[in-house]
Order: structure tokens, then sequence, then C-alpha cells
């Protein structure tokens, strides 16, 4: 008899430690030990997008590295994982599953909008805390768990028409964008309308799609013959990258435009970067300004990786130091569960204001919207340097 009970009770003890591991990666439950703060990372790690995927791995990881050996976040340390999605949005919400059952507190995701649209439908139902540094689209931010460190798409495009406008830098403007992706053709609409403001004449609009993003040779023509002066491409630096190479085979030379999508382009494998000279893009960092922050950051990020930041590496760096802001402000704790910490996190943005590398004085209204000031970059000698 002593026995049998002996039995029955290890059992007992069994079963309640494996439903207290379960409940440790569940929406409701703990979501980790509670002695480390879990902040998962997911993008696009390899393929064609690799060069944002790993900028924000990278730079998210150079700030959990600050804000550990400074003493963490409320005195608990900061683990990082991060989830390759390849660009695709299912593999994104497999990538979502996985840092689930790791024991993920907050999201630092999705890179691309379209991935991280498709992940929010996920922690909207966990409450899961969610900071996309770089997903653009409107519908990125549709959910009240969820906010960005970048503009959005609408922003992107008015703010890039009003500077080549106040800057005079065209009169006669051409545009190929990708009407298959959000990213793009939310950029143009935007563009297209602040256009009208500005004082400059968009000659030709010609859109490709993702089953047709090789030969551009028909959208070069038609801008080349509308006498465009300028380029405006609101599409990703691969694409980018085959537009310049087709257009200077056809003798085609206007200054090209672009938006954070073009940031990349300069690390294209067996590109030539000369093609690029003179090329602007609107983004909120450049890595050679100036100020004690940028510097010490780019000075971390190419002694670590050997290559220069880019914008979607400072946005992830910013979108670290904004959770632990935000943390910070409601006392959040890693012991605490998923959605009580999403519940305190989406509180807590709204009340921070942070000095970041894409902005002083960020903020954030419960839109999840940010706050901050656009800088242009033009590429010069193979480098991004401000256009000021």
């Amino acid at each position: 008899m002593k026995k049998k009970l002996l039995s029955i009770a290890l059992t007992a003890v069994m079963a309640a430690s494996l439903l207290a591991g379960c409940g440790g990666s569940g929406a409701s439950g703990s979501s980790s030990s509670g002695d480390t703060f879990k902040i998962g990372v997911i993008g696009p790690l390899t393929g064609g997008a690799a060069a944002y995927g790993t900028a924000v791995q990278y730079s998210a990881q150079i700030a959990v590295d600050e804000i550990n050996a400074a003493g963490g976040i409320n005195g608990k340390q900061v683990e990082l994982k991060a989830e390759d999605d390849e660009l695709d949005a299912q593999k994104s919400v497999n990538a979502y599953n996985s840092l689930k059952d790791w024991g993920m507190d907050m999201l630092v995701g999705c890179v691309t909008s379209a991935c991280s649209i498709a992940v929010s439908e996920e922690t909207k139902n966990d409450n899961m805390f969610q900071l996309t540094p770089s997903g653009s689209a409107l519908d990125c931010v549709k959910y009240d768990n969820v906010f960005r460190v970048c503009f959005s798409d609408p922003a992107q495009g008015a703010a890039s028409a009003q500077y080549i406008g106040q800057n005079g830098i065209a009169s006669k403007v051409g545009v190929i964008y990708d009407s298959s992706d959000v990213y793009s053709s939310g950029i143009y609409q935007t563009f297209a309308q602040e256009a009208a403001n500005q004082g400059f004449e968009i000659v030709s609009a010609e859109a490709f799609t993702a089953d047709s993003k090789t030969d551009f040779s028909v959208q070069i023509q038609k801008a080349k013959d509308a006498g465009a002066e300028l380029v405006f491409l609101p599409i990703y630096y691969t694409e980018a990258s085959l537009i310049l190479q087709q257009a200077n085979t056809m003798g085609y030379k206007p200054i090209f435009f672009g938006c954070d999508g073009l940031d990349g382009i300069l690390g294209v494998e067996n590109f030539d970067t000369s093609l690029a000279e003179g090329a602007m893009l609107l983004t909120p960092f450049a890595a050679d300004a100036t100020d004690e922050l940028t510097q010490s950051f780019v000075k971390s990020f190419e002694a670590k990786y050997e290559i220069t930041p880019n914008q979607f590496g400072a946005d992830a760096y910013d979108a670290i130091y904004a959770i632990k802001a935000a943390a910070e402000k409601e006392n959040v704790t890693p012991s605490m569960s998923v959605t009580e910490i999403g519940d305190a996190m989406k509180k807590g943005m709204t009340e921070i204001s942070i000095d970041g590398l894409t902005s002083t004085g960020m903020t954030w209204d419960a839109s999840g919207e940010p706050t901050k000031e656009p800088k242009a970059v033009v590429i010069k000698d193979g480098a991004y340097v401000s256009a000021q």
C-alpha cells in the first residue's frame, strides 16, 4: 500500500511539473522563468531581404548586450532569440509559434510589412506585445498590442514627395513600383497624392508584380521617353539594383530616389555600387551622423559584424530601448504573464520619450505610430552620407 501511495504521489508531482512547464509558454501563464526577459525577433535572415533581417537581429543584440551590461531591465537580464521567416508570411507565423514555445515575453518584429501583419493576428489573440522595427504598412499596427518604430507607408510617401518638391530636386518624376506589395503600393499612393502639392509632375507611373520582377525595360523606357529627371523607387533593394543595372544598359541616368526599402542596395551581391552613385533615400538614420550615440552604435556594429548598419538596424536598436523604457515605466517583470506584460507595455509605450538613433524625443500614441523627423541620405563614393 505504501508503495502504491508513493507511486501515486510521484505521478501527481510529475504531472504538476509538466503542467507548469506548459503554462510557461502560454498566453496566460508566466512566459518565462521569472529571472530573464525573453525577447523574440522575426525577420528574413536568409534570402533576398536578408540585409534587413540580419541588421535587425544584429542591432537588437547590440542593444540587449548594452542593457544587460548596465544591469538589465528592472534588474532582470534580457535574452534575445531570432527566427528566420525568409520573407514568407506563413513562415513568420511558424517562427512566432516556435518563439512562444521558447517562452517569449515580447516580440520585436516582424521586419517586413506582410509578415508583420500575418503575425499580428497571432499576437492579438495572445495579447503579446509586438513592436515592429520596420513594418510600415498601415495594417501592421491595426491592433492595440502592436507598435512600430519606423514611419508608416503613407508617411514615407508624403515625406518623399515633400522632400523632392521643397528641395527642387526634379520637375518631372517617373515612378516604378510593385503593385502586388502593400509596402510599395501604399507608399506610391500617398506620394502621388502629395506630388500635386509640391510643384513637380509625375510623368510616368509603371507597376510590376511579384511574378514579373526581373525585366524592367518597359517601365524604364517609359520613364526615359517621358523625360523623367528623377525616378522614384518605393521598392526593395533587390529589384532596385536590377533597375539601376538595366537603366545603365539603356543609357538612362536619372536621379534615383527611394525610401527605407532601398537601404541595403550597396550590399547586393555582384552589384556594381558605382551605378548607385547619387541615388537618394528618405531615412531617419544616417551612419555618418556625428552625434555620439550614432558614432558609438556604428563603431560597435562594424567591429562586431564588419559591415555598416542600415536604417533597419537603427530601428531595431531603438525598439529594444523603447521596450526597456516602457517596461521600466510600468515596472514590468518577466514573472508576469504574457497578457499582463502586454497590457502594461501598451500603457507604458504611450508614456515614454526616448532619444534614439532614428529620432530624438521619439514618442508613441495609442495608435502605435511614432513621432519622428525624416532625413535624407545620398550614396556618395559607395557609402551613405547625409544629404543635408
